[in-house]
């Protein structure tokens, strides 16, 4: 698993979750959610990155992860081992899932 790296046009799939949570369960979220990163999704054929973003004020958190293609999320939504991982982080937040691509990235000049 590399870094992150966002293009447009590149063919990747990212599968952004957002979590709400109360904020005395965001840590146990994270944990939650960075173990099923490292166990198990990172090793699946397809993924690029997971980033694990917990917002400031305790109430949400961002899952963002990159995939090679959509045949590789449907794959790992199947497999036993992450639906684990899934269901831990469903008793502690309501998740919000959904698959995108990137249309346009902007950067400053320089």
């Amino acid at each position: 698993m590399g870094e992150t790296v966002i293009r447009a046009d590149d063919g990747t799939i990212s599968v952004i979750n957002v979590f709400t949570v109360e904020p005395e369960r965001q840590q146990r979220l994270a944990e939650v959610l960075s173990e099923g990163a490292e166990k198990y999704i990172r090793h699946r054929p397809g993924c690029l990155s997971v980033n694990i973003l917990p917002s400031n004020d305790g109430k949400r958190l961002i899952y963002f992860a990159q995939w090679r293609s959509k045949a590789d999320i449907r794959a790992i939504m199947s497999a036993p081992d992450c639906q684990v991982y899934r269901d831990k982080a469903a008793e502690l937040a309501d998740p919000d899932a959904h698959a995108y691509t990137v249309f346009a990235v902007h950067h400053p000049e320089g």
